[in-house]
């Protein structure tokens, strides 16, 4: 329990960005070191804890944590993933308007951003690679983020036609 705590401590601790940038943290620490859950499994949590609703971070240290000592892993990871912030925040918060309208804090923030979007593009080509996206099957992504992004289709609605489809697909299609 306390190596599940402290985990989801130093992933939440380092994660600059949101939950999404929690992504390349918890692969390298979930899959690849701890092998808590194995690539495929870490995706179908990553699409669970985005259909659910509430903050990605807490979900996906929720499924982790339940899958691997049930309630009280689930308790564990998710203390460990959301104290870090907590602290960090409420610390802010004592001290925002001492340096809100600070020119050296907001360079930082300028050129942290670019960063978390590279640590959000960076497991999604990882992930790509486990849900077996190929040539053949690369539209589907690529229409996806297209209809949410530019679009504007809720997540929703395309979680909700991935899976029709991909029931389709198994179901009439696939041999």
């Amino acid at each position: 329990m306390f190596e599940m705590f402290f985990t989801f401590m130093r992933i939440g601790l380092f994660t600059i960005g949101g939950g999404y940038a929690m992504i390349p943290l918890i692969e390298e620490q979930v899959v690849r070191r701890k092998a808590w859950v194995s690539a495929e499994e870490l995706i179908d949590l990553i699409a669970v804890a985005q259909s659910c609703p509430g903050i990605f971070a807490v979900n996906i240290s929720i499924f982790i944590g339940y899958r691997r000592r049930g309630t009280l892993g689930a308790l564990a990871c998710t203390l460990g993933a959301v104290l870090p912030s907590f602290i960090i925040i409420l610390a802010i918060a004592l001290v925002f308007r001492q340096f809100r309208d600070n020119e050296i804090v907001e360079r930082i923030f300028r050129g942290i951003r670019p960063a978390v979007v590279a640590l959000i593009a960076a497991p999604v080509f990882r992930m790509a690679k486990s849900a077996k996206v190929n040539r053949y099957n690369v539209w589907i992504p690529v229409v996806a983020a297209i209809a949410i992004w530019l679009l504007g289709v809720s997540p929703i609605y395309v979680i909700m036609l991935a899976g029709i489809g991909g029931y389709v697909y198994g179901q009439y299609i696939k041999e």
